[in-house]
């Protein structure tokens, strides 16, 4: 009960983030999708490669982001198929990206900080940027395919820097080259700016509350695959590699599994909102999975990870 309570206090500011970027929005005219471009474009790629350039990189450690990359590719294209079916209001091509990732940065790592240390972090971190890595490569690639052709999508891809942030930390890393310490301030604030902003931009793509939920079906669609496939997935994944691979440990299972859990990545907003694919939709969805997720997250650490 104790990790419940202490889960919910701690959580209780990126609410307030999201009311003020709704004041935002409502009251001061801010642009969200102006906010968009500056976290896709720069903020985003600086928070992966600092994070690369300090992660402890060995062969299972680099695995670790692929296998969670196939984890958000497998459930984005199985909901992407249903969406397709049960869809009809041009929504399908956003539901990839609203189950296939999580808010595994702005609402995830004050979780990991609380549940795992400054030590079990930095391995939560690293499965993180699977989903970041998915969102700046399928998952754009998918959501633009509700308004543009595949060539075009491809062009949007390739122009992403966030792939090459990764890589670029990657190859640094394994060539011991660290950040230099005058910089490292830099990459502190825009880290800052990555959970502030990117919580912001929920809040101001709300204009009002009257239709929050939005389509029906696809606010089901979109809270089955991220709060129960999702799951579902990392815990098969849990009980087979303990009882037959033997690859991992334990923290990188309770890792995985917490990215599994965390509600609709805000950063479903901020690409809906460049691509001009039903961000409303979107950032309605993405609002009530995170108020959902204020009583949901508690509830599994407490059965799984506490």
């Amino acid at each position: 009960m104790a990790v419940v309570l202490s889960l919910f206090v701690k959580l209780l500011p990126l609410y307030i983030t999201v009311a003020l970027g709704w004041v935002a929005g409502r009251y001061l005219e801010a642009s969200g999708r102006h906010i968009a471009g500056i976290m896709l474009y720069i903020v985003t790629p600086s928070v992966i490669f600092s994070g690369v350039m300090a992660a402890p990189l060995t062969p299972e450690v680099l695995l670790m982001p692929v296998i969670v990359f196939g984890f958000c590719t497998g459930v984005s294209l199985l909901h992407l198929a249903i969406g397709k079916r049960i869809l009809s209001d041009g929504t399908a091509s956003i539901i990839p990206l609203a189950v296939g990732t999580g808010n595994t940065g702005y609402f995830g790592i004050p979780v990991a900080l609380l549940l795992f240390g400054e030590e079990g972090v930095a391995l939560y971190i690293v499965c993180m940027l699977g989903t970041t890595l998915f969102e700046n490569s399928v998952g754009y690639y998918l959501a633009g395919r509700g308004r543009y052709s595949a060539r075009d999508c491809l062009a949007r891809v390739v122009r992403l820097p966030a792939i090459y942030a990764f890589l670029l930390g990657v190859v640094l890393n394994l060539s011991d080259v660290a950040i230099p310490a005058v910089f490292q301030p830099l990459f502190d604030n825009l880290r800052g700016a990555y959970s502030v902003l990117g919580m912001m931009i929920v809040g101001m793509s709300i204009l009002n509350f009257r239709g929050l939920l939005g389509n029906v079906r696809f606010t089901g669609l979109a809270f089955f695959g991220k709060f129960v496939v999702w799951p579902v997935a990392a815990l098969l994944f849990w009980w087979a590699d303990s009882h037959w691979f033997g690859f991992y440990d334990e923290a990188v299972y309770r890792a995985i599994f917490l990215v599994s859990i965390t509600p609709i990545a805000a950063n479903t907003v901020v690409i809906a909102t460049l691509l001009e694919a039903s961000p409303r939709q979107a950032a309605g969805t993405t609002l009530l999975s995170t108020l959902f997720a204020l009583a949901y997250i508690p509830v599994m650490v407490a059965i799984f990870l506490a």
